[in-house]
């Protein structure tokens, strides 16, 4: 049954990339009332998708909110990027939504497609419908599709129409639960009428087989089907509410987002069928008066946003609550969203979504509340892998580069930046080549911070293969005190991984204690640049003999002995290369296994293992290990082979040793003069 209660009803559209789900929003905005005119996303006018960004992209790069009422109840949409790149934008809003409409293409061979959507709902444990969109080009079947979709959800598809075809096209449908046929006039309401002849018998069995599929949670109606009695209407809807809100069931309904065809009929479906914020709080054990913020942004006029879900009782402006840490948080003014635009709302009533400003001290993520407040939800974000080395093109803006770095990360969870001080570099590191790349044309754009990028330095390092002893000294005498120092070292290799010692064999005092340490200083130096051009790893070093002078010897000129000694060891004890090897572990649709173990193996790759995806239809999951230096790309090589579905996670394995002409040529190119 409706919601009459007066709350608002949040409703997240999830789904692949390019399956249609900004068009959507905007059709669902459009059948409404909300707005007199439907936009599109191709020419630009859609109220999501309005960033630079998106525009540019012709698709979703960030979460969109928009709001509606339809036949006097409130609902939220959450439209959320389909793309990997950019899916940890709207994770966190997805875990608060009541509903979540899985939007699809219709066509069997890309039902694949859905399965990451599908199996995060699952996992949050959000209840979900779908909607197969671009019903109008279908060319397969509808049946095909539920066969091909139904191996991908844990819970049984609930087929809620069947097409009627006028010729090879699909005109309209037949509504299962009314028992109503309806034909498609774009742009309008569905035009009602008496189910065709020829497709009575199939509307008979489809039916009944839905009803027979609610009958598996509802004993009453399971005695009606054997007793060949018609269930009563009221019966029928509230068993589709039943199922649909605890996750019994996944509902299926067809239509054309940019025609309207259906659109209308999802929208009853929402009226009748989506829980409301009462059911999701008891999903994320919320009581009392709380809000959870799923996101904040810097992106408008209004300076940083908290974006929240309220869940109890209305919130306004000034409101003293906490953090469930116990730090008190004062509510800003609050705000509702529509695309890009916000508009000052006198309160934030039970499930709306909100934006509240000077929300300080509040991350994404985040409760705050009344009283005690639940745990934040358990949100599986992708890794990011892909990085990129970035450089201001005017060095005035230095400074605002690090402020800018700082807001999108803080908007965006899958985005982090660091400083490697080892090699004077600002990497960037995102979930893909694209997303990265969007992050850049947002600091131009926003914050009007222009960069340059490049791939970031391989780490590569150095060690030695053999044992060597020498001296190294260091004296100078320019008037008054002069320099000197003077010591004896054994260099030795260690196994990989064991990194640096520094012992010390002295005896007689040839080297006073005092100046131990800075003949380890010295040899430290020296490490940090190898013959090769790169740092020195796993080397054991012991400080054997020397010398020294009562009056000239210092600190400093055994620091430059021991640096000496140290360059000229590691230059006779055979060094050679090591290159990072990572631990990469891939998962793909197992359609494109055999090609993903070839892109490894074109990469250096050594195959670990492969093994099916657990709990997946049809998934592997591929271990390997692939030398650092042969990352670059593959994340997009990746997508490219597999639909755009294949990901990966990595870490730092080991160093491995590199000869041969790659490592004359990392050499060579090191030591070429800047």
């Amino acid at each position: 049954m409706p919601d009459r209660s007066g709350a608002t009803r949040a409703v997240a559209l999830v789904g692949p990339g390019g399956a249609g789900k900004t068009s959507l929003a905007e059709a669902l905005l459009f059948a409404s009332g909300t707005i007199d005119r439907q936009g599109s996303v191709d020419a630009k006018t859609s109220v999501g998708d309005s960033s630079a960004e998106a525009r540019a992209r012709g698709g979703s790069t960030e979460l969109n909110l928009m709001r509606f009422d339809y036949l006097g109840d409130s609902f939220a949409i959450a439209d959320c990027p389909g793309s990997i790149g950019f899916s940890a934008d709207g994770a966190r809003g997805i875990a608060a939504c009541d509903l979540a409409i899985v939007v699809i293409d219709p066509e069997p061979e890309r039902a694949h497609l859905a399965e990451p959507a599908l199996r995060k709902l699952e996992a949050l444990g959000v209840p979900h419908l779908i909607f197969v969109n671009k019903i109008d080009q279908a060319r397969g079947s509808i049946q095909a599709l539920l066969e091909a979709l139904q191996p991908m959800s844990a819970s049984p598809l609930i087929a809620r129409q069947i097409p009627i075809r006028d010729g090879d096209k699909i005109s309209g449908f037949v509504d299962l639960a009314l028992e109503r046929a309806f034909h498609y006039r774009a742009g309008q309401a569905s035009e009602q009428g008496a189910i065709p002849d020829d497709l009575k018998e199939r509307e008979k069995s489809a039916r009944f087989h839905m009803l027979e599929q609610l009958a598996d949670h509802d004993d009453a109606l399971m005695e009606a089907l054997l007793m060949d009695e018609e269930p009563d209407p009221k019966t029928v809807y509230a068993d589709l509410a039943n199922e649909t809100g605890r996750g019994l069931g996944v509902p299926v309904l067809f239509g054309s987002a940019l025609k309207g065809f259906g659109v209308r009929r999802l929208l009853k479906a929402l009226r009748h069928e989506a829980p409301g914020p009462e059911a999701t709080a008891e999903r994320l054990l919320a009581e009392g008066q709380c809000a959870f913020v799923f996101k904040t942004s810097h992106g408008g006029a209004m300076g940083r946003l908290a974006l929240a879900r309220i869940f109890g009782d209305a919130l306004r402006e000034g409101a003293e609550l906490a953090t469930a840490g116990g730090e008190p948080v004062r509510i800003g003014t609050i705000f509702q969203v529509q695309g890009d635009k916000v508009v000052k709302a006198a309160e934030g009533r039970l499930g709306d979504i909100v934006a509240i400003a000077k929300l300080d001290g509040v991350a994404a993520g985040d409760w705050i509340g009344s009283g005690e407040l639940p745990p934040a939800p358990e949100i599986e974000l992708d890794r990011s892998n892909y990085a990129v080395a970035i450089a201001t093109k005017e060095r005035k803006d230095d400074v605002r580069l690090s402020t800018a770095l700082h807001k999108l990360v803080e908007e965006d969870p899958a985005l982090s930046w660091e400083q490697d001080e080892a090699v004077h570099e600002t990497r960037l590191r995102g979930v893909s080549d694209e997303h990265i790349r969007v992050t850049i044309d947002r600091l131009k754009n926003r914050y009007g911070v222009a960069v340059t990028s490049r791939l970031p330095q391989v780490g590569y390092r150095e060690s030695v293969r053999k044992s060597v002893t020498q001296r190294g000294r260091h004296k100078k005498q320019s008037g008054g005190h002069g320099q000197f120092g003077d010591v004896v070292i054994e260099v030795r290799p260690l196994p990989r991984g064991d990194g640096f010692q520094f012992n010390e064999k002295i005896s007689g005092g040839v080297v006073p204690k005092q100046w131990f340490p800075a003949v380890e200083a010295g040899i430290r130096d020296a490490m940090v640049k190898g013959p090769l051009g790169f740092p020195v790893v796993d080397v054991a070093v012991t400080l054997v003999d020397g010398s020294y002078h009562s009056v000239d010897s210092s600190e400093v000129a055994f620091r430059t002995a021991g640096r000496v000694a140290m360059s000229e060891a590691l230059a006779a004890a055979s060094p050679h290369l090591l290159e990072p090897v990572r631990r990469v572990t891939i998962t793909t649709p197992g359609s494109a296994s055999s090609k993903v173990t070839s892109a490894i193996a074109s990469r250096r790759g050594q195959m670990l293992g492969m093994e099916p995806r657990d709990g997946w239809s049809r998934w592997d999951r591929i271990e390997a290990l692939i030398p650092e230096a042969e990352m670059q790309g593959l994340d997009a090589e990746l997508r490219s082979l597999s639909q755009g579905l294949a990901s990966y996670e990595s870490e730092f394995d080991h160093l491995a040793e590199l000869n041969g002409h790659l490592a004359d040529k990392v050499v060579h190119k090191e030591l070429e003069p800047a």
